[in-house]
């Protein structure tokens, strides 16, 4: 006998690509501040002498702290500023041990939330490519050969619904959400038309 259990996903914002997984009572998880997850800025103590600071840098820092990647949802940066989402049993080990990214000295705090200027407005883009593959459209989208994009996924890079591809011959699925490692993200919003020579114009919304 099989049964369903109700699972509801919520990574702190809208469209996170980590998120954390709750089964149960959805009406229990209706607010998603029951979601064990909080919100850390990561800021430079002086920004007038900071270096320029990635998502790589940020990751390898709480990394470098032996932190389980698990434990880490999305990083936002920006104005080189980062705000981390994490489980909440590790916050205060995060903001407490947290002294610098790169060769910057930084300081941690807690937020609410993340600032809406924080989040980019995704690009909204058409593009024509000979199928809904996944590797023909990651090759358009971030200009590159399909052997360069073959490549990426050889390496890992490529991610849909937060979950590692490895096969290029995925056919995508409207609402999917792709992200490229130095790429950016981009949410696939599926076909709008074919054109005459039977090539399809597709539709994706980009977060670089």
């Amino acid at each position: 006998m099989r049964f369903s259990v109700p699972c509801n996903l919520w990574g702190g914002y809208s469209d996170a690509e980590r998120v954390v997984a709750c089964f149960g009572d959805r009406d229990f998880f209706e607010n998603n501040d029951d979601y064990p997850i909080y919100c850390i800025m990561i800021e430079p103590v002086n920004q007038k002498f900071a270096d320029t600071l990635s998502h790589r840098d940020f990751l390898g820092s709480l990394m470098g702290l032996g932190i389980r990647r698990e434990m880490l949802g999305d990083i936002i940066i920006n104005e080189n500023c980062g705000y981390l989402f994490a489980i909440d049993t590790i916050c205060d080990y995060i903001i407490e041990n947290l002294k610098s990214v790169k060769h910057t000295t930084v300081k941690c705090s807690r937020v609410d939330e993340i600032p809406e200027y924080a989040l980019s407005q995704p690009e909204n883009c058409e593009y024509i490519v000979s199928s809904e593959r996944i590797d023909a459209i990651v090759a358009s989208v971030c200009k590159m050969s399909r052997s360069q994009a073959l490549l990426l996924f050889h390496q890992d890079k490529v991610f849909v619904n937060g979950a590692v591809k490895e096969s290029p011959s995925y056919n995508l699925k409207k609402g999917d959400l792709i992200s490229v490692r130095g790429f950016g993200r981009i949410k696939y919003n599926g076909i709008l038309r074919q054109t005459k020579k039977e090539r399809l114009v597709i539709s994706v919304a980009i977060n670089k």
